[in-house]
């Protein structure tokens, strides 16, 4: 499975185009598979070949503590222990979860790392995916509810307040580790680089020639590696979450991971691709996937409603959609949609 996903991701990075660096500057290009997916590091400057390890490292470190599955992870633990004892975590792993908590909050719970038992239900992304029963997800859902994560920030401990809850950082992870890693390449005196965290896009700066790094977002409706339009950002994140990432079909249908923590079921909002253009990866990864849940028309309120966060949404109805601060800086490049003007 994991051969399976590399080959789409080193497909899927391709949408990502960076486009003409003509300033002969050091580069380093560094790639490696942690946190379930693919990451490629592209940096320049005098200082890259260390400054990138580095940065893989804290992504290495991140991906040890933040898994799913490796038994000494911060995550298997506090799973383990649901309803019985607080766990001392990582300082790393409380921030990942109050912030988590802070969208849980934002989206009234549409956003919920205690989506753990609903994502093992469905097993979306690995070989044992299938449609559970209704019985098995109303069970699933009775297990969700982010006020059971309990904190005791004296002693950066966590706890699951019933048995059986569990955690799942997959929705926000990949963000974290992303603004951890520029932010070590920042303190290292990079000025240009280009980070991508299984499709969680990182900019420092501008491209090496001064101009703006132009960011392809994936077709929802094609093949990997097809875009529908182009974004232009400088030291800035593009996260994007859509039907295309992991999915399976039974009798026709598709399901994707996207996973409605309401319903038990694939997010059916009327958005195809929710695309979160913002300073930090953290908020993009958390606000892509709320996003995507919630509709257009409500997604739309909160965005706007977020200093230095834009979005840009597709519809079902092959329509692209932007906030107001970002249509200057995109391009739709594909004659399939249409742009709706707000």
């Amino acid at each position: 499975m994991k051969k399976k996903s590399l080959i789409y991701l080193v497909i899927f990075s391709l949408i990502f185009m960076l486009v003409g660096c003509n300033k002969e500057e050091k580069v380093t290009t560094k790639e490696n598979y942690l946190l379930d997916t693919l990451i490629q590091l592209k940096v320049y400057g005098k200082n890259s070949e260390k400054a990138t390890n580095e940065a893989m490292d804290a992504i290495s470190d991140i991906d040890d503590i933040m898994s799913p599955t490796k038994p000494t992870s911060d995550v298997v633990k506090i799973n383990n222990s649901a309803g019985k004892d607080f766990v001392k975590i990582n300082e790393n792993t409380l921030e990942v979860i109050k912030t988590s908590i802070k969208y849980s909050k934002l989206s009234k719970g549409n956003f919920d790392i205690t989506v753990g038992p609903l994502v093992k239900l469905w097993g979306i992304g690995t070989e044992n995916a299938r449609v559970p029963s209704k019985e098995e997800i109303d069970a699933a859902l009775k297990l969700i509810n982010y006020e059971n994560v309990l904190i005791d920030e004296e002693n950066k401990s966590v706890k699951l307040k019933s048995p059986k809850e569990a955690v799942d950082l997959g929705g926000i992870a990949k963000g974290f580790a992303g603004d951890k890693a520029r932010e070590i390449l920042e303190n290292k005196g990079i000025k240009s680089a280009y980070l991508n965290l299984g499709g969680n896009i990182v900019t420092i700066g501008n491209k090496t020639d001064g101009t703006p790094w132009n960011i392809g977002i994936q077709d929802p409706l094609s093949d990997r590696g097809e875009y529908f339009g182009i974004v232009r950002v400088s030291n800035k994140s593009v996260v994007s979450s859509g039907n295309y990432e992991r999915f399976f079909i039974k009798d026709n249908k598709r399901y994707h991971h996207i996973l409605n923590t309401k319903t038990g079921y694939p997010s059916e909002s009327g958005i195809l691709s929710s695309t979160i253009i913002s300073n930090k990866s953290i908020d993009g990864d958390a606000l892509s996937t709320i996003t995507f849940i919630l509709g257009l028309e409500k997604s739309m309120e909160i965005i706007e409603n977020i200093d230095g966060v834009d979005a840009i949404f597709v519809t079902t109805d092959k329509k692209v959609h932007t906030t107001s601060n970002i249509a200057k800086d995109f391009k739709l490049s594909s004659k399939e949609y249409i742009y709706e003007e707000r």
